[in-house]
């Protein structure tokens, strides 16, 4: 979990990462108006397994929940998928590459991913010649539902994490 949890903030610019141990809700929403946050992504633990993410606005009266909360399968990290290719290597900037598939499920986390982070959503071929220094982008796999992986541009290496979703809820 802490794994996804810095490589996520590795791939993310400007994303501070703060191990929550035993706050509260109460207590990240202090936390977050302190490092004048906007939003905050929660990573945990659910069922024994890698977890669930969800998203929140910070608001005067506290967190927010917004729309969806990701339950993860499982994930690939860095150190499987890239190996030494990202050694010193800092992204400053990432889009949203809209997935090749027509999937209204995709459409719909791509979009949720864009807004949260408000980052574009651009074709791969856009984003490269808008020097971008990686993508994050909504796959479809056949066998295992949505993925959501990181590419760095303009290699087109996927350098982790890819996290596999096992779904999302919207309400």
């Amino acid at each position: 979990m802490r794994t996804l949890c810095r490589e996520i903030s590795y791939n993310i610019p400007f994303a501070l990462r703060i191990n929550r141990g035993k706050l509260s809700l109460e207590g990240i929403a202090e936390k977050s108006v302190e490092f004048g946050a906007e939003k905050v992504m929660i990573i945990e633990r659910w069922k024994f397994g890698l977890g669930k993410i969800q998203f929140f606005s910070v608001k005067p009266e506290g967190l927010k929940r917004i729309p969806p909360t990701i339950y993860v399968r499982n994930a690939k990290f860095r150190r499987k998928l890239a190996g030494e290719i990202m050694k010193g290597r800092r992204i400053k900037s990432i889009a949203v590459v809209a997935s090749p598939q027509e999937n209204f499920a995709a459409k719909k986390l791509e979009k949720a991913l864009s807004d949260f982070f408000a980052l574009p959503v651009l074709s791969l071929k856009e984003a490269i010649n808008r020097e971008f220094d990686a993508a994050m982008q909504v796959k479809i796999n056949p066998q295992k539902g949505l993925n959501i992986t990181f590419i760095l541009l303009p290699e087109l290496v996927e350098v982790g994490p890819q996290i596999i979703v096992s779904h999302a809820v919207w309400s």
